[in-house]
């Protein structure tokens, strides 16, 4: 299982990949952003992971490697 890293700004503003691993409402009022997507593309027969802008991050014949690596970039988990 991926750790949940929560980190705070100096405003005391908590930010982290949403996981229901504990009610992150506990922290406050949410507010919700998509960072990627995780699509397959039927054209190359793999799975992607796109920026809201279209950017591919990241491809992979497999789903579960795509949203590990998701997970790891997003997270800041590269760096715990």
């Amino acid at each position: 299982m991926n750790p949940l890293i929560i980190t705070f700004n100096s405003t005391g503003i908590a930010q982290c990949l949403y996981s229901e691993l504990i009610d992150l409402s506990v922290l406050g009022p949410l507010a919700l952003t998509r960072i990627s997507t995780v699509e397959f593309n039927p054209q190359q027969q793999h799975w992607e992971v796109r920026q809201p802008d279209g950017m591919l991050l990241f491809s992979h014949k497999c789903r579960a490697i795509c949203l590990a690596w998701e997970h790891q970039h997003f997270s800041g988990a590269e760096s715990a």
